[in-house]
């Protein structure tokens, strides 16, 4: 069975790479822009891992989180951070908001298919 991620991230170049990563992998590819399209984009599908960036407009990756632990059908949903930050503190705040892991930017293609795998198992 075929697994869908959702990306959000602000940035489009990165939103391209992780499409193209996660799609060579056999992964169903939904994208977001921000924290607000990510909640609007969840509302119309069903992903079995989210990949969320930290530092974006509008809505952060906090919020977004803590958006999607608010609602009962993603309250369980692997959620991966996928930031530029890897200071301990901001990696302890997005795990109290339900982060279920953290990658640095930039990534590394194995690992990110791995910790996906992992999460999604």
């Amino acid at each position: 069975m075929t697994k869908t991620i959702l990306t959000v991230d602000d940035s489009r170049m990165m939103r391209e790479m992780l499409a193209k990563v996660l799609k060579d992998a056999g992964f169903v590819v939904v994208q977001a822009e921000d924290g607000v399209d990510g909640v609007r984009v969840l509302a119309e599908c069903s992903p079995d891992v989210i990949i969320t960036d930290i530092n974006m407009p509008r809505m952060d990756g906090y919020g977004f989180i803590e958006a999607v632990r608010g609602t009962e059908q993603h309250r369980a949903k692997p959620i991966l951070v996928l930031s530029t930050e890897s200071d301990p503190d901001k990696k302890n705040r997005a795990r109290a908001a339900g982060a279920t892991g953290w990658i640095v930017k930039p990534f590394n293609a194995e690992s990110l298919i791995g910790a996906v795998r992992r999460v999604s198992a």
